[in-house]
Order: C-alpha cells, then structure tokens, then sequence
C-alpha cells in the first residue's frame, strides 16, 4: 500500500468520490492537504486534513494551554476532516494502516506545503455511525465529547449530535510545545536557528537571566522609567535567541508573549488592571543603546556559560573538560537601524554548541590581541575565579607569549594554538620536538 499527497490533476476525481461514499462530501476548509491509499494501483482510501476547530473544549483541556496560546498555536493542530475507505478497500486492518503512515508524513507535507509544523491532529466521530475503533488502533485518544453545536458562516448552532473528539499526538512532547510560554524552535514559522527559552533559567533560580541583569548599572534618568532595565535585557536576549534581529522584530516578539512568559521576565503590572505590559519599541532602543555593550555582554555571556555547565544547553567537553575558542568577526547582522556603525567583536564560543559565552568589542586601531585577557578575566569571574576546567583554541594570531602566560599561570587554564610561518622559530622548534610522534604529511614533505 501506498500512500502519497493527491496530484492537482486528481483533486476532481477525489472530490468525487467523496460526495459518493463519505455522507458529509468533499468540502475541506483551512489549510488543507488531501491524500490517496492505493493498493495494487487501486484507489483504496482518501484522507482530507484542515484547520483545527476554533473551539473544543475537550481539546483544550487535553492540551492544557490558555486562550492566548491557543489563538497563537492552533494552527500547529491539523483536524483530519475526512476519512474515506472505497469499496476497494474493504480489507482488514486497512483503515489504521492508512491513517499510521499518513500520519507519519503529515508533520513535513504542513511544514512543506504552508511554512510550518503540526505536533497534533484532532478529528471528530459520530457515535451513532461509528466507534472510531480505526483511530483508537492509530494512537488517538478519546478526550471527551462536543457539546452539539456547529459553525457555520461564523456563528454557532445547536444540532443536538455530540461527537466524540479525538486526539494524536504527531511530537512526543506535543502537549508540552503547545502549551509552554515560549515558542518552541519547532514551532517556529520558519527554519532558523533559535534556542528553546522554555529550557534556559530566565529567572526564579539562582543564576537566572533576571537576577543576573539585577546588577546592572542603568544609564537612564531616574524619573519617568516604567519599564526596568533588567526586564528590559532580559527580554531583549529572549527575542535574539528566538530570532529576532532588530529592535521592531525584538518588540513584535515580546508584544506576543502571554502573560506567563511576561511574569518570568519581569515585565512590570498596570496598576489597575494587574496585566503584565511589554515595552514599546522606542523604549527597547533607546535602553539598549544607553546601557555599556561591554558590561551587558560580560552579564549574557557569564549566564550562557552558567547554562552549558548546568547542562541546559548541551556541553561540549575535551577530556573533561570546556573547549573555548577565541575569534574576533566583524558584526553581522547588526540592527538595521544602525547599519552604518561598523562594530569588532573578540568573542569566546563554546564549540560543540556554538554558544558565544563570552564578548567584547574591539576598540577602533587597535587589534584582537589585546582584548585576550581582558576576555580571559571575564570568564574565569564567572566560572569561579579561573579556568582550570577550560581548553581555550584560537588561531595563529594569539600564539602570544605574554596571554598564554596569563591564562596557564594567573587562571590556571589550558590552551590548543596554531602555529604558522609568521613565527619561524617557534615552528622550526615545534617540528623538532614533535617529529619523530607525529611525522609530517606528504604534502608537507
């Protein structure tokens, strides 16, 4: 058997087989995909997907998820509207078989087809038909009944025929994706690389994103602040690690976060109302470029550190220990509203995860040298006052006597450096020392 999206050359012929064997016809609303089983070259079964119910209360409670994150999220959920078998089709077992292997391939075809994912599918049976023992052998669970009302031209009707409301999982973490604060990567509308923030310690813990921004200077004026600026960091790291890339993208994010993810960062209250507020765009730029880059990159990276050895984000380990690398790029990618400022970065970048946990900024005329220590300082504060449990990589560049002295003698740390033609003697002395255990290539001889 098999089973494979209709061509849109048969969407006609599946129409019509639907108005002659299924009682409720052809009519598919939403985002829909339709498929075909064949056996033998036959057409066997037809199964049509849309969108999700706006309303299911047996559902949502399955789910777990407020109103807000359903209105976001719902169309994460696919409702498999129809599901035909033909006559030719009157086999055993036939009907779960079809359903498991579209299934499987349902999640991929929305993500293909309409830029993004579902985790979940909902379909609906009526009891005085069927028991729906075909989706109980395909892994849905029976959630609840309907109350016996319809939609239909955006109103509600009452048709007094309650209908048994079935539910599948496609993610083994479904329930979880669709109910969290945060979006999660998967969830995303399209493919970037962006961190899960349900995962990270934003706050309420020691060592969260909060408190660490609690002790940050804030370069504004006292009067008229409403909005603190640890919030305001915390919120704003979020939004670059969900994929934002500028101030109005970072504050599009943050105005559609629920009010649970808004408590977690701190967002302050209406005095009135009590609702959790997010702060406007103007207010994000104008606190991010007040507030000293070096310092807030210092608080970030020491907290993305935090989370690698806590093991929230997976760790990268050499023989026990952290392997660091050591680079300086051009910004890429710097917010659009300054495309003009051209900023150096010296970074330090946990390898396995490619986490930066640690930055600075280059000062202008001057080179990636002489940020090293300062860089190694920063991280050894924040990894108990030396790097003993650290392996720090880097290029030709910073084969430097004086830093290397400094990480191995005054923080206790190790370091893998390149070693190049700019140096003759030092390579000349490297070769002889390890010739004989490691013999060049042919292309070096």
């Amino acid at each position: 058997m098999v089973v494979r999206p209709v061509l849109a050359g048969e969407v006609g012929r599946f129409n019509a087989l639907l108005d002659a064997h299924h009682w409720l016809g052809h009519r598919l609303t939403g985002q829909v995909l339709r498929y075909v089983a064949t056996l033998g070259g036959q057409w066997v079964a037809l199964v049509g997907f849309g969108s999700a119910v706006l309303s299911c209360a047996a559902r949502d409670g399955w789910v777990g998820w407020s109103r807000q994150q359903q209105y976001a999220r719902l169309r994460h959920v696919a409702n498999n509207q129809r599901f035909c078998v033909l006559p030719d089709g009157r086999v055993g077992n036939l009907a779960s078989a079809v359903l498991a292997r579209v299934l499987h391939r349902l999640g991929g075809d929305y993500l293909a087809v309409y830029g993004h994912r579902v985790v979940a599918v909902e379909t609906f049976t009526d009891p005085d038909r069927h028991r729906g023992a075909c989706y109980a052998a395909a892994g849905f669970a029976a959630v609840g009944q309907t109350l016996g009302f319809g939609r239909s031209g955006g109103r509600y009707h009452h048709h007094g025929s309650p209908k048994q409301v079935w539910v599948r999982p496609l993610h083994r973490h479904a329930r979880q994706m669709l109910a969290a604060p945060f979006d999660h990567p998967l969830l995303a509308r399209s493919e970037r690389c962006m961190a899960d923030l349900n995962a990270l310690a934003l706050s309420g813990v020691d060592g969260g994103l909060l408190e660490a921004f609690a002790a940050m200077s804030d370069p504004r004026k006292r009067r008229g602040i409403r909005h603190k600026i640890a919030s305001i960091m915390t919120m704003c790291v979020a939004g670059a690690l969900s994929g934002a890339q500028s101030f109005t993208a970072i504050a599009e994010a943050v105005a559609d976060l629920p009010q649970e993810a808004l408590a977690r960062m701190g967002a302050r209250r209406h005095p009135k109302t009590g609702v959790y507020l997010a702060p406007s765009e103007p207010t994000i730029r104008r606190a991010i470029q007040a507030v000293d880059a070096n310092e807030a990159d210092t608080l970030v990276g020491a907290w993305l550190a935090s989370q690698v050895k806590a093991g929230r984000v997976k760790a990268g380990q050499l023989g026990g220990r952290l392997a660091i690398a050591l680079d300086g790029k051009w910004l890429n990618g710097s917010w659009p509203e300054t495309k003009s400022v051209k900023t150096k970065l010296f970074s330090a970048l946990a390898h396995a995860e490619a986490v930066t946990v640690g930055q600075r900024a280059i000062p202008a005329h001057t080179t990636e040298i002489t940020q090293v220590t300062p860089l190694l300082d920063s991280l050894a504060a924040a990894n108990g006052g030396n790097l003993s449990n650290v392996v720090i990589t880097a290029d030709s560049l910073h084969t430097h006597r004086d830093n290397m002295t400094h990480l191995t003698e005054a923080l206790d740390g190790d370091y893998v450096l390149t070693v190049k033609d700019n140096q003759p003697t030092l390579l000349r002395d490297v070769r002889a020392l390890f010739e004989g255990s490691f013999p060049p290539s042919p292309r070096q001889r």
